[in-house]
């Protein structure tokens, strides 16, 4: 796969335009949905290595500012060879539009005090980034904002990362925001997202022969984490915990099943098994079938598509001598899912609170200063 040429990232970067779901011109409140986003094609794969490898909050390395860059540069033909096997670009932004769009349309029926509601993309790392769209919402001059964060379970290094992107604008920006703001910080216990979970897990297994339905591990599969990121006191594996257990609750415990981690970046300890060791285990002691269920992930994207569709449900178990290998669909327009976002949105803007005590808790080992200015600023303006 031919490597980006002659594009510098700057210029890449300064291209990048912010993005909004909805066509309402005029809107009341707008929906700020975040994540860490992806390369729409493959000329935006470096650009979004570019500005991870820069993130503090996520990556850690001496010396940043040089070997960031360098970093980013070196992965990027290897990754967009990996975006090329998916059809050329990640398919979040498009996912992220269609959940937008379905949900502010429900809203504007449900919450007229609210309407119109407008729903707009912030990406960490892609565009649309986070710092561009938050500009054109105060252009747009929305009322209210409503930072509705799409990790379902919360980590410094997710969802943190995005609130602190939020924050560092405004203490750059020469004015402060005109925009009444609150916060959905974490959902990974919502009863109809664990209700999306368990149609799409039932309907899985209906498909596979009843004489190996039972013995069908489901893998619950979750971005790893750094270890460092856990005992500093991040609460992600536990909330990536409890939404297992909801969902394998409401299944009544009928098939065996294991939360592991995928997606394990370079030489440190991380959150373990990892996805696919766990999968070599599991078919040295003699078992052979498997549902992988992206746990974390709202859409589909390179993990999804790539990592667990091809380098573990093809690469892998043609390798190991996996029998049944199913990977969830992702959430995506799921009508549960859907229905989960606006529940989430439509009791935030009826009942609050406009932010949570947890959002606002720093983690017991913290020593982050920009964590703890960005939640200073979201408890003044939050009020």
């Amino acid at each position: 796969m031919r490597a980006m040429k002659g594009i510098a990232v700057q210029k890449l970067v300064s291209q990048m335009r912010p993005f909004s779901i909805s066509t309402t011109t005029h809107a009341k409140t707008g929906i700020l949905m975040l994540n860490m986003g992806g390369p729409s094609n493959l000329e935006e794969v470096g650009s979004f290595l570019h500005n991870l490898f820069m993130d503090r909050d996520i990556i850690q390395l001496p010396f940043q500012n040089i070997l960031g860059p360098r970093i980013a540069k070196r992965r990027t033909p290897s990754i967009q060879e990996k975006y090329a096997e998916i059809g050329g670009g990640s398919p979040i932004l498009k996912w992220t539009k269609i959940q937008g769009e379905m949900m502010c349309k429900k809203l504007d029926s449900l919450c007229p005090d609210s309407a119109p509601h407008k729903a707009y993309v912030g990406f960490r790392y892609a565009n649309p980034l986070t710092e561009h769209t938050l500009e054109e919402m105060e252009k747009d001059n929305i009322e209210r904002v409503v930072a509705f964060t799409q990790y379902p379970q919360y980590s410094c290094s997710t969802s943190g990362s995005s609130f602190n992107a939020i924050y560092n604008h405004y203490a750059e920006r020469n004015e402060a925001s005109r925009m009444k703001w609150s916060v959905i910080d974490r959902w990974g216990t919502n009863p109809l997202l664990v209700d999306a979970f368990v149609d799409l897990i039932n309907k899985e297994l209906e498909t596979i022969d009843d004489k190996i339905r039972d013995d069908v591990i489901i893998l619950f599969s979750a971005h790893s984490l750094p270890m460092k990121f856990v005992q500093r006191g991040d609460p992600y594996p536990a909330e990536v915990g409890a939404t297992v257990q909801l969902i394998m609750s409401k299944l009544r415990h009928a098939n065996p099943y294991r939360l592991v981690w995928q997606s394990k970046v370079g030489p440190l300890p991380w959150l373990e098994p990892a996805t696919d060791k766990a999968i070599e285990s599991y078919i040295k002691n003699g078992k052979k079938h498997f549902l992988l269920v992206p746990i974390a992930f709202t859409s589909d994207h390179i993990e999804t598509l790539h990592e667990l569709d091809i380098e573990y449900g093809k690469d892998l178990a043609m390798k190991l001598g996996v029998e049944t290998y199913r990977r969830l669909p992702a959430l995506n327009d799921h009508p549960i899912f859907i229905d989960a976002l606006v529940d989430l949105v439509s009791s935030h803007l009826k009942h609050g609170p406009n932010v949570t005590g947890q959002l606002l808790s720093r983690c017991p080992m913290c020593t982050n200063e920009t964590c703890g200015k960005a939640k200073h600023w979201f408890a003044n303006v939050c009020k």
